[in-house]
């Protein structure tokens, strides 16, 4: 299954917000949709689920346009909302059924994924007195109900600890194991790294990268070595560097220096013994989101676990020459 997006645009108040975004996310592999606060990702996934209508442009599912009703949707909005004052099992029960499911099946959808999130002792219990990470939890759960065909999450991660997000994660790695399709967006470029296949950014309203994540990493680094120095080697590994009349740019623990074969063999050969690695930079995602956005949004949260890794890593293959929209919107 693959969904286009296909030129959308839309407009709020004579200001244009998104400018004719094409993309495309395929079952199977699990879509980052990465920009900065402000750049249209959530104002995309809301035309997705016709939350309102985008002015031009299509949403189609293998070259038919996208009806809800004819796939089953999970969406996660970034507007957190659900009814404080029921219990787990009964909202979740309301919201299969609002997704079709008989009353039997919703309950039992239900229940089975507030065991798998670990919330069994909660299921009678009112959302209001749960912590903030397990009611993230109910959210999410809500999202995955009715096994929908295609799954979208505006930043899932938000609110979740370390045990929890991993708990989250193997979640997504099972449905896209499954032939799901997934998209979510996120600030936390480690997870990104971690779960996504493809990335697409997005900079005012406008795609600025799209394509396989490794693809889009190797682009970015081309044309430039990454040596690791042995620890207290850098200084001298670099003075070596720059003594031939060579670039040398620190980069965390790396030292970043313009390819060329030669060079590089002719230098490691003479210090190999203050060189931990070295091959073609493949910088992180966060490099490549400051890059093309010209902002650091790796996290709204510095100590979660994962926290991106700014220095990027050299290739150690371097000798290579070459839904029904009321369940979904969750209000109070």
């Amino acid at each position: 299954m693959q969904l286009d997006i296909t030129d959308v645009c839309k407009s709020f108040e004579g200001r244009q917000v998104l400018h004719s975004l094409s993309f495309s996310v395929t079952s199977g592999r699990a879509m980052g949709f990465l920009g900065r606060n402000g750049a249209g990702k959530s104002t995309t996934f809301r035309c997705l689920m016709q939350v309102f209508r985008q002015d031009s442009g299509s949403f189609t599912v293998d070259g038919r346009p996208l009806d809800p009703a004819e796939h089953r949707i999970g969406y996660l909005p970034e507007e957190r909302g659900m009814y404080a004052k029921t219990s787990l099992v009964d909202q979740l029960e309301y919201f299969a059924c609002l997704k079709g499911a008989s009353r039997k099946d919703a309950r039992r959808d239900a229940l089975g994924w507030i065991r798998y999130f670990g919330l069994d002792e909660y299921a009678e219990k009112k959302l209001e007195t749960l912590s903030k990470g397990n009611q993230q939890k109910i959210q999410i759960a809500q999202a995955f109900l009715g096994d929908p065909d295609i799954i979208v999450l505006d930043e899932p991660f938000s609110g979740l600890d370390p045990v929890n997000a991993q708990v989250f994660k193997d979640a997504i790695r099972s449905m896209v194991k499954k032939g799901k399709l997934v998209i979510f967006s996120s600030h936390q470029m480690a997870y990104v790294e971690e779960m996504c296949d493809d990335v697409t950014v997005i900079d005012a309203g406008r795609i600025v990268a799209s394509g396989p994540l490794e693809k889009i990493r190797k682009d970015a680094g081309r044309g430039l070595y990454a040596i690791e120095p042995t620890p207290g080697a850098s200084d001298a590994i670099r003075t070596a560097i720059l003594a031939t009349g060579r670039e040398a740019t620190c980069h965390g623990d790396l030292l970043l220096t313009p390819r060329d074969d030669a060079f590089l063999r002719g230098f490691v050969a003479e210090h190999f013994d203050r060189i931990a690695s070295c091959g073609d930079w493949r910088p992180s995602m966060q490099d490549i989101f400051i890059s093309l956005t010209g902002a650091d949004e790796s996290t709204d949260n510095a100590s979660d676990v994962g926290a991106s890794d700014a220095t990027g890593s050299p290739d150690a293959n371097a000798s290579d020459a070459s839904a029904d929209k009321t369940a979904e919107r969750t209000d109070k």
